[in-house]
């Protein structure tokens, strides 16, 4: 079994996430919220179900994605770091550097 862990930066994320959707819908924007926060719950058993970030061509720097949001998350040892949750049509490359990820 590996850890899950939820990282500040990634909270931090879905908190700016669900305010603009509670924008115009507070239902929806719980709804979208929770099944983020779930979504991360299977990497407990199977930390390499999601694919490899494509940006970063790490093997263990990788996503899941849950309809347009990408949940990325970093493989250490027994321990998942979720390090962020980000919009789909957003530049990750822009948004997140790895190297800034203190997570150790």
């Amino acid at each position: 079994m590996v850890e899950v862990i939820w990282t500040e930066p990634a909270l931090d994320g879905l908190k700016s996430i669900f305010e603009y959707i509670a924008g115009d819908s507070f239902v929806y924007a719980e709804r979208v919220v929770n099944h983020v926060l779930v979504a991360p719950k299977k990497l407990s058993e199977f930390p390499f179900c999601g694919r490899m970030v494509p940006e970063f061509q790490d093997k263990n720097i990788r996503e899941l994605i849950y309809g347009s949001y990408r949940i990325i998350y970093q493989i250490r040892q027994n321990i998942c770091y979720v390090v962020a949750v980000i919009h789909g049509s957003r530049d990750i490359l822009m948004h997140l550097k790895p190297g800034e990820w203190d997570v150790a």
